[in-house]
């Protein structure tokens, strides 16, 4: 039997995980990034940068996050921090069954990087 937790524990995790993005002044980001960590685009979030309900939260994305590209390659994963730059949340980026899909992961400076809808699910 793998070890779960009930729907109050998973809302603690994901309130929790919301109060450290939002934990100091000025909204957080989310970097989008290269096999070798460079910046390709980077998106402020809101602030807050969401709300937390049933062990989900769900970034707001009205209007879609959006950045316009400072580097050329290939999104291969994200990091979301807070206003200070510290680390909160990192995942894969894709075009299907990443953390964050993308319709294209091949991004060129200049081009528009949007998000239109945001989740983080607390684990089981």
């Amino acid at each position: 039997m793998s070890v779960t937790h009930n729907a109050a524990v998973k809302t603690a995790i994901a309130t929790a995980v919301l109060t450290q993005i939002d934990a100091d002044a000025g909204a957080g980001a989310l970097v989008i990034q290269t096999s070798a960590d460079a910046t390709l685009a980077t998106l402020a979030l809101a602030d807050p940068a969401g709300t937390v309900a049933a062990g989900v939260l769900t970034f707001d994305c009205t209007p879609a996050l959006s950045a316009t590209a400072s580097g050329t390659g290939t999104a291969t994963k994200f990091k979301i921090s807070d206003n200070s730059g510290d680390e909160k949340l990192y995942g894969s980026v894709g075009t299907s069954g990443a953390d964050i899909n993308l319709s294209s992961v091949s991004i060129t400076s200049g081009d528009t990087v949007s998000i239109s809808a945001l989740t983080y699910t607390a684990p089981v």
